[in-house]
């Protein structure tokens, strides 16, 4: 009986590992470093994504199972933005568009977290930069797939600064 436990345990260690793999291939969201980023922005234009995360943040790791993991999300990431995922929290020196941030013990977070969410800590925060290089804007909390494609869209198909997000919202229809 005790060989047969053992046997079962064997052979299910594979069908686990195998389905994780499957759901991390599954996401279609190109994750880029920050260098990448910058040097990307010299040839084309997009909207950036960063995904402020903590590591011990269960929302952040609801996130990336479910909402980046998810193909559109993934597929409509990868065409429209450059997207990048930062540890608020790194101890890192962080450089973005000529400035290097470091981290801050006060606030035990990196400096670049409280620029791009003006000082509001939260996770997740999904912050955009405009192709226009304009301010952050900081959308704080888990976002499921469907809520996404509404925000993912109104900064990716250029409506940002042409129309308000309420007049957007409004008359938006999902297709996901």
């Amino acid at each position: 009986m005790q060989t047969l436990k053992v046997l079962f345990l064997l052979a299910l260690v594979p069908v686990l590992f195998s389905s994780r793999k499957a759901a991390n291939e599954s996401s279609k969201t190109k994750w880029l470093t920050l260098a990448q980023v910058t040097d990307s922005l010299k040839s084309e234009k997009r909207p950036v994504l960063i995904d402020l995360y903590t590591d011990w943040c269960g929302w952040c790791k609801v996130m990336d199972k479910k909402t980046y993991a998810n193909r559109n999300v993934g597929d409509y990431l990868s065409k429209k933005f450059y997207s990048v995922k930062v540890d608020a929290e790194s101890k890192d020196q962080i450089t973005w568009k000529g400035k290097t941030y470091s981290f801050n013990p006060q606030y035990r977070t990196n400096d670049f977290a409280l620029y791009l969410t003006r000082g509001q800590l939260s996770y997740p925060t999904t912050i955009i930069i405009p192709t226009d290089g304009s301010e952050p804007q900081a959308i704080p909390g888990y976002l499921e797939p469907k809520d996404f494609e509404m925000i993912a869209k109104y900064f990716g198909e250029g409506h940002f600064g042409k129309i308000s997000f309420d007049s957007y919202q409004r008359s938006f229809k999902s297709s996901w």
